[in-house]
């Protein structure tokens, strides 16, 4: 099996997962990144408040989404993006939570998308000090980036997924969870995690 993978990554308008307010998606054919889309995001109602902390992170304001599509007007297109790829960011956990929360918010039904983190991937790989994304992404070659705009952060995602790759001499992403003692992350099914919860 090739290397095949998309990266992603989200910011938020605040604590909630489910304020979505920009999403980066990196597409990634047989070890090279052939495709690269990003765009703001209306956050669903209820969840549209932005605050201070969050602002001061990524930049984006509420006037930068006034004419953005909603989370449901842009769905379609993120999924159409993403197909059925095993979905790759760095604290995988956050970014697959807001796809999920945010598509709850607004009635979406989120496809059951399986995961890699690079975060743990990164521990796995390289001997840093820190595993934020900028170190990680550096020690993996790709540095001078955007942090915290969603295509960039996206982007360093996949270059650290990539040379882990390249490093452990594997093909893909299930043949590198299994060199570095990780697991590509089966979706939980809602009623099972609603359970949970």
């Amino acid at each position: 099996m090739p290397l095949d993978f998309t990266a992603i990554d989200f910011e938020t308008a605040n604590s909630s997962p489910a304020s979505a307010c920009s999403v980066g998606l990196v597409r990634v054919r047989d070890g090279r990144v052939v495709a690269t889309a990003g765009w703001l995001i209306q956050p669903p109602a209820g969840h549209d408040e932005f605050q201070e902390w969050n602002v001061k992170i990524h930049g984006i304001r509420p006037h930068d989404v006034r004419d953005a599509a909603t989370w449901s007007e842009q769905f379609d297109r993120l999924c159409a993006f993403a197909g059925a790829d095993v979905l790759v960011a760095h604290n995988a956990g956050f970014d697959l939570n807001v796809l999920r929360r945010a598509s709850e918010a607004t009635g979406e039904i989120c496809p059951p998308y399986r995961s890699l983190c690079s975060l743990q991937v990164a521990r796995k790989t390289y001997e840093l000090d820190s595993y934020r994304l900028p170190k990680a992404a550096a020690a993996a070659g790709f540095s001078e980036f955007s942090h915290h705009d969603a295509l960039a952060d996206a982007r360093a995602c996949a270059e650290i997924v990539i040379d882990s790759a390249r490093r452990a001499e594997v093909s893909d992403v299930f043949g590198l969870a299994r060199a570095l003692g990780l697991r590509v992350t089966e979706p939980v099914a809602a009623a099972e995690e609603r359970a949970v919860a």
